[in-house]
Parts: C-alpha cells; sequence; structure tokens
C-alpha cells in the first residue's frame, strides 16, 4: 500500500526506519531502482526492485552490531520536485568498545506515487568499514583489486 507524502517526508520516514522507530517495507516502490556505486569490492551496486533490496537490508540487519541515529541531516531541492539530495550521517556506538562511530552518506531520493521509486547512496566506505567493524576485510578487498 503507497505511503503518502513528498521526498521531505518520505526521507524522514527512512530515517525513522534506520534508527529502529518503524518498518520501512511500504516505502519502496516494487519497481524500485537502489544504486550504491561506491559499494565495497563484492559488494551488490545495484538492485532492482523492493523484494531484492529489502533482502539484502534484512541480511545487513541481521549483522548490525549497534543501534543506528540520524544526524546533520542536510536537504537540497533540485528542479525536479520529486527529487531531493539528502546529506546525513550515521552514528552509533560500537558496543564492543564503547566508542561512538559516524559515517557519512549523500542520497539522492526519487519518490513516485508516495513512494521511493530510486535512491542512490553515496558513503564513506572507509568510515563504514570501520563502523562495522570490516576495515581490514575493506581495504584487502581493495588491495586484491589493484
Amino acid at each position: 500500500m503507497p505511503v503518502t507524502g513528498g521526498p521531505r517526508e518520505i526521507l524522514a520516514r527512512l530515517h525513522r526506519h534506520l534508527t529502529g522507530g518503524s518498518s520501512s517495507d511500504d516505502l519502496w516502490a516494487e519497481d524500485v531502482v537502489v544504486e550504491v556505486p561506491f559499494a565495497p569490492p563484492g559488494a551488490p551496486r545495484r538492485f532492482e526492485g523492493r523484494e531484492a533490496f529489502l533482502a539484502h537490508v534484512r541480511e545487513g540487519r541481521a549483522k548490525m552490531r549497534m543501534r543506528l541515529e540520524v544526524g546533520k541531516v542536510v536537504i537540497y531541492e533540485t528542479a525536479d520536485p520529486d527529487v531531493i539530495v539528502t546529506e546525513y550521517e550515521l552514528s552509533g556506538i560500537d558496543p564492543a568498545s564503547g566508542e561512538r562511530l559516524a559515517a557519512p552518506f549523500i542520497g539522492v531520493l526519487k519518490v513516485r506515487d508516495g513512494q521511493i521509486a530510486g535512491w542512490r547512496e553515496y558513503q564513506d566506505m572507509l568510515a563504514s568499514a570501520a563502523s562495522a567493524g570490516r576495515l581490514t576485510e575493506l581495504l584487502g578487498g581493495v588491495a586484491a583489486k589493484v
């Protein structure tokens, strides 16, 4: 069932989901395209369809070691009223070390009929890998490609 709202409202719902405050399944259009151009080596860079993307999200959530917080949100309007560009930061406390970890993101969000039709996410992979305890794995994957 489609949700209502423009890109700003949909982004706010997405951020609530990231922090554990709501489900996001109904936010994504059935034919959504999600792109992660700077994904680490071996990780998918494109997902076509809600089910393919949400399966990936659920797998990642199962491995998540910390509760996320969203901050430093900045939204930029575009010439297309259904598209916004956003900067934000995901952060949380590492339960093993007690250290606060944070990673900056940029996203391009396209909404159609109250659902996310397109999401392109650019992230600081070093910060993200460090926060997931996978920095050595990321660097090894990059070194193997060089």
